[in-house]
């Protein structure tokens, strides 16, 4: 029980300061920070894949499943905004 406390301490206080850390980038910089993050969170999810298929508690499964889902939602729409933002420097006559 003191595990979870802690982990949930530590995942609570990981929250706010990426919050503060996200909302001091200027929009200029947030999207290819976004891409370059894209690979941390790849690594993000091979991590909780490894961890959710090696604990036998059922709290702990849950907990890797609900990572592994936000890591992959994370990964896709970086991915995302990143294909958005190079669609802009491409040019008009430019279509491949």
């Amino acid at each position: 029980m003191e595990d979870l406390i802690f982990n949930l301490f530590i995942f609570v206080l990981a929250s706010f300061v990426g919050f503060e850390l996200i909302s001091k980038v200027p929009p200029t910089l947030h999207t290819p920070l976004m891409s370059g993050a894209n690979a941390i969170s790849g690594i993000t999810l091979i991590g909780a894949v490894v961890v959710a298929g090696s604990l036998d508690a059922g709290v702990a499964r849950w907990i890797g499943l609900a990572a592994i889902i936000f890591a992959t939602i994370n990964v896709v729409g970086g991915f995302m905004v990143t294909d958005r933002m190079l669609e802009m420097f491409k040019k008009k006559g430019d279509e491949r």
